[in-house]
């Protein structure tokens, strides 16, 4: 079981940091997408800035259980706010599968180190 959670770590950290990274920096599918969802630009940097903190705590995590631990429940919290966010914009379930998937991924590794 620890290997499937090292990997699903792995997965996380991978999706967080491109996300993260794209979210801080501008990117144009972001910028959309927080307008889509009626959120403000400034939430798109905070959201961006948590989501890379997420996946150091995840990266550390690997050799510090408790860093792994906080970084999933980081992302499991980030992954029900986004999942209300695109119901508050009635978003189908193909839009919203990814954000469920993600934070379903995070519960399982939160739940696994607790």
């Amino acid at each position: 079981m620890e290997i499937l959670t090292y990997i699903l770590q792995g997965i996380l950290v991978l999706i967080f940091v491109f996300a993260g990274f794209g979210k801080v920096m501008g990117f144009k599918a972001h910028m959309e997408a927080f307008n889509h969802l009626r959120l403000p630009q400034w939430f798109r940097i905070v959201t961006g800035i948590v989501e890379l903190a997420g996946a150091a705590l995840l990266i550390v995590g690997y050799w510090a259980s408790t860093f792994a631990t906080a970084g999933a429940l980081i992302f499991a919290i980030t992954g029900v706010g986004g999942i209300l966010s695109h119901i508050r914009v009635k978003d189908s379930l193909k839009d919203t599968a990814m954000i469920t998937f993600l934070t379903i991924l995070a519960v399982v590794v939160f739940i696994y180190y607790v």
